[in-house]
């Protein structure tokens, strides 16, 4: 069983900084694309940011410039570093992988969120 576990949210000032960090386990033949997503209350869960297994990534234009998504293939982790946060950063932030999970074959599975919260 592919499981996806998360770190690092929390609480911090506008204009502060954080570091998500998400790693898959269990039996993983494979990871194709990861990437991060977001869900403010009241709202649907949306895309912010995803990078594929050769690096090459893509960003919501509301987080261009500010936030970094990175993977490390050797620990199966993926990253997002985040600069600049605003109020309206503040959401549950999900990770999300497409996995080869062996007589599974490939799955998507998601991580259990982590609150990250924007406020002085």
């Amino acid at each position: 069983q592919v499981q996806l576990v998360e770190s690092g949210g929390g609480l911090v000032q506008p204009g502060g900084s954080l570091r998500l960090s998400c790693t898959a386990s269990g039996t993983i033949f494979g990871i194709g694309s990861m990437g991060w997503y977001r869900q403010a209350p009241g709202k649907e869960r949306d895309l912010v940011a995803t990078i594929t297994n050769g690096g090459d990534t893509n960003y919501d234009d509301s987080v261009k410039g500010r936030f970094t998504i990175s993977r490390d293939n050797a620990k199966n982790t993926v990253y997002l570093q985040m600069q600049s946060l605003k109020p309206e950063d503040t959401a549950v932030y999900y990770c999300n992988a497409r996995v080869n999970a062996a007589r599974a074959g490939w799955v998507t599975r998601w991580g259990q969120g982590t609150q990250v919260t924007v406020s002085s």
